[in-house]
C-alpha cells in the first residue's frame, strides 16, 4: 500500500478509538492494531520514510488495503484487539514463543476422582492446575497431595453397580496400602469428595482453608476419642506447614495479586510472572516474546498479560507491573513505587535479568558449537529478515566494453561457499549496445526459465551486482515467471555497500564487519571475477577469429580449430607449413602460409621506406 493509496482514503478515517487490519492481496490479516484515534494513529505508518523503522515499512509495501472497526472507549479497543490476534495470528504482530513443555495437575472428572500429572490438557470436564514451570516443583506438590489425603490410583470406572456387585475384591491388598478403598464400599463418596475439595485448595494455593479443616477434623476425632485418628490429621497439618514454609512468603498483608514485568531488545522481549496466592509465591514463570515491528513494551504488556493470567486461571483482582497497561474493568493496575509490592517487582525484574544472562550464555555456547557456515547464514538471514536460512544462494553480474561482446555470469553458493559445478555464463542475445539494465532483465528471465522447466529447485536469496536499475529488471523477469514470491532479491550497490530491496526506496546499511556483509561481497565479488573472465576470453577469441577469417578461404570453423590447436596467431605464424597443413588441409596451410609471407614482406618494405 503506497502513500498515495493512504491519502485517498484518510478523509473517510475518523478521529475515533477503534481496531485497524492491514490485509494483504488474499484478504490475509498481516497486522492488527488499537488505536486511541484511529487517523493520527495510521498516518504514522505512511509519514517521512526516514523515521519510519524498516519492518514497518515491509508491513505497509505487503499491504493492499486497510479495515477498521470503531469503538466506544480505547479499552474496548484492547479487547477487540487481543480477540482479534488470538483468532487470526497475523503475521506481523508479536508472537509469544512457546516451545516449553508444561506439566498440569489433573483431577478427573469421574465417579471418585483420581489425580495425577499430565502434559496435555483434554477438554473433559477434568480439573487441570498449573502450569508448572518446574519438574521438581509439580512433582513435590505432587508427593504432598498424596501423602495428605490417600486417593486411589487405579483406572477402573467406580459405577455404582460394579461396586455392589464387588469386582474389585482382588484390589484389596493394593487398597489397604494405598487409599482407603472406595471401591469395596470402605470409603464414602462424601468423605473422598471432602479430600478432593482440600486438594483443590491447596493447588489453588489457599492454604487456610485446608488448615481449617484439618483442624476441625482432629478436633472432632478427639471428642470421640479416636486418639489415633487425630494423631494422623496432626501429622499431616505438619506436614502442610512445612510445604507451605518451603513457598516464599512475600507479605501478611497482600492476598492474590499478580506481576509482571518486561525487558526488550530491538527484536524479543521477556517478560517475567509472579503469581501471589493469600500472600504465598505459588508459582513463576519467563516467557518470551518476538516483536515485529519495533513494538514498545507497554504494546507487549497489554497483549501478553491476558494470555498469560488465562494460562494459570489467575483470578486475581490487582496486577502490579511497571507501566500503566489497560486491562478488563475488575481489574485494579498498580505501579508500586515502595513497599511490599515494589519488592515484588524488584524481585521479577532480578529474574529477569538471571533469565536473560542464563539465555544469552547458551545461546553463546550454542553459536560456538555452530558450524561457521550455519552461523554467517543465521547472521543474513536475520540481517535480510529472511524467514529460511539462505542456503541456496545465488549471484548475477554483466559484463561489456562499451557495448561489445556483451555477457553476464551467475554464481552459485551453497552452504555459504562457491558450488563452481552450477556457476554458469551468458552471451547476451537480445541486447544491442551498452545496456545493462536490460542485459540483467534477459539473463534472469532465461535462468530461471530453464530452472522451472528442469522443475531444480529455486535459490533462497538472489543478489544484483548493481544498484535499483538492476534490481527492478531482475525483478521484472522474476514476475514474468510468477516466482518473485517464492525467493527473496536483493541489490548491492559497489559505492556504498547499500542493500536494496524490490520497490523500496531507502537502502538496508549492514555493519561493515559483519559476516552477513562479507558473504554478500564474496558473492558479488565471485560473480564479477567470473563475468569478467568469460568477457576476456571470448573478446580474444573474437580478435583472433577476425584476424584468421580475414584471410581469403579461411572460415570461423577452420579458424576455431588453428586457434584451438596453436592458442595464438603469434605461434600459428611461427609455425612450419607442414605443422599448420596437419591441422588445416593443405589446401588452407597454402593460403595461411602465403598471408603470413605477404605481411612479413609489406613490414620489411614499410620498414625500408622509413629508413630511407
Amino acid at each position: 500500500m503506497t502513500l498515495e493509496d493512504f491519502k485517498n482514503m484518510v478523509d473517510t478515517i475518523p478521529h475515533l478509538p477503534g481496531v485497524y487490519r492491514f490485509l494483504d492481496e488474499e484478504d490475509t490479516i498481516l497486522y492488527v492494531g488499537k488505536a486511541k484515534d484511529l487517523r493520527n494513529r495510521l498516518s504514522n505508518y505512511f509519514g517521512d520514510k526516514k523515521q519510519i523503522a524498516f519492518k514497518t515499512r515491509v508491513l505497509t509495501k505487503n499491504a493492499n488495503r486497510i479495515e477498521f472497526t470503531i469503538v466506544e472507549t480505547e479499552h474496548d479497543a484492547l479487547l477487540m484487539e487481543n480477540t482479534f490476534i488470538k483468532k487470526f495470528q497475523p503475521r506481523y504482530n508479536v508472537s509469544l514463543k512457546d516451545g516449553k513443555s508444561y506439566s498440569y495437575i489433573v483431577i478427573k472428572n469421574e465417579r471418585f476422582p483420581r489425580v495425577f500429572f499430565t502434559r496435555k490438557v483434554i477438554k473433559d470436564g477434568s480439573s487441570y492446575f498449573g502450569p508448572y514451570t518446574s519438574k521438581g516443583r509439580v512433582k513435590l506438590i505432587f508427593d504432598v497431595v498424596k501423602k495428605l489425603f490417600p486417593l486411589r490410583t487405579c483406572a477402573f470406572s467406580l459405577t455404582e453397580s460394579n461396586i455392589q456387585q464387588g469386582k474389585f475384591k482382588l484390589c484389596l491388598e493394593y487398597h489397604i496400602k494405598n487409599c482407603m478403598g472406595p471401591c469395596e464400599g470402605l470409603e464414602t463418596e462424601k468423605s473422598y469428595n471432602d479430600k478432593i475439595d482440600q486438594i483443590k485448595y491447596i493447588l489453588k494455593g489457599n492454604f487456610a482453608r485446608v488448615k481449617e479443616y484439618m483442624l476441625s477434623q482432629m478436633a472432632e476425632a478427639a471428642t470421640e476419642l479416636n486418639f489415633e485418628l487425630a494423631q494422623q490429621y496432626k501429622e499431616r497439618l505438619t506436614l502442610l506447614e512445612d510445604y507451605q514454609a518451603k513457598s516464599t512468603v512475600v507479605s501478611s498483608s497482600i492476598k492474590d495479586l499478580d506481576v509482571f514485568t518486561i525487558r526488550s531488545d530491538e527484536k524479543m522481549a521477556f517478560v517475567n510472572y509472579l503469581k501471589i496466592v493469600d500472600g504465598a509465591l505459588i508459582n513463576t514463570d519467563t516467557v518470551e516474546i518476538e516483536k515485529k515491528l519495533e513494538e514498545e513494551d507497554i504494546d507487549v504488556l497489554n497483549f501478553v498479560i491476558p494470555v498469560i493470567r488465562e494460562r494459570y486461571q489467575s483470578i486475581a483482582p490487582e496486577v502490579a507491573t511497571t507501566y500503566p497497561v489497560v486491562l478488563e474493568h475488575e481489574i485494579m493496575v498498580t505501579l508500586p513505587k515502595i513497599g511490599d509490592k515494589r519488592k515484588l517487582i524488584e524481585l521479577s525484574q532480578r529474574n529477569l535479568d538471571y533469565y536473560i544472562t542464563q539465555k544469552r550464555k547458551s545461546e553463546t555456547e550454542r553459536k560456538n558449537k555452530q558450524s561457521p557456515a550455519e552461523r554467517i547464514l543465521t547472521t543474513l538471514k536475520n540481517d535480510l529478515r529472511m524467514q529460511d536460512l539462505p542456503l541456496h544462494i545465488e549471484c548475477f553480474d554483466n559484463s561489456n566494453i562499451q557495448g561489445t561482446n556483451p555477457v553476464a555470469s551467475c554464481v552459485v553458493f551453497r552452504n555459504a561457499k562457491p558450488f563452481k559445478k552450477d556457476y554458469r555464463h551468458f552471451k547476451i542475445k537480445t541486447v544491442e549496445g551498452p545496456n545493462d539494465f536490460a542485459s540483467m532483465e534477459e539473463v534472469v528471465y532465461r535462468r530461471y526459465a530453464r530452472m522451472l522447466e528442469e522443475k531444480q529447485s529455486l535459490p533462497n536469496l538472489v543478489i544484483i551486482d548493481g544498484g535499483k536499475g538492476q534490481l527492478s529488471a531482475a525483478v521484472k523477469s522474476l514476475n514474468e515467471l510468477g516466482i518473485l514470491n517464492q525467493l527473496v532479491v536483493v541489490g548491492i550497490a559497489k559505492r556504498l555497500e547499500e542493500i536494496f530491496f524490490p520497490e523500496d526506496p531507502i537502502p538496508l546499511y549492514i555493519n561493515k564487519k559483519s559476516e552477513s556483509l562479507k558473504l554478500i561481497q564474496h558473492c558479488r565479488n565471485e560473480a564479477h571475477r567470473f563475468a569478467l573472465g568469460f568477457h576476456r576470453d571470448l573478446r580474444s577469441k573474437n580478435f583472433l577469429n577476425s584476424e584468421l577469417t580475414s584471410i581469403a578461404g579461411i572460415g570461423e570453423k577452420t579458424a576455431q580449430k588453428l586457434i584451438t590447436s596453436f592458442g595464438s596467431v603469434k605461434k600459428l605464424r611461427e609455425s612450419s607449413r607442414e605443422e599448420i597443413e596437419a591441422v588445416a588441409g593443405k589446401k588452407n596451410a597454402e593460403m595461411i602460409f602465403q598471408h603470413f609471407t605477404q605481411q612479413l614482406d609489406d613490414n620489411n618494405s614499410n620498414n625500408q621506406d622509413n629508413d630511407e
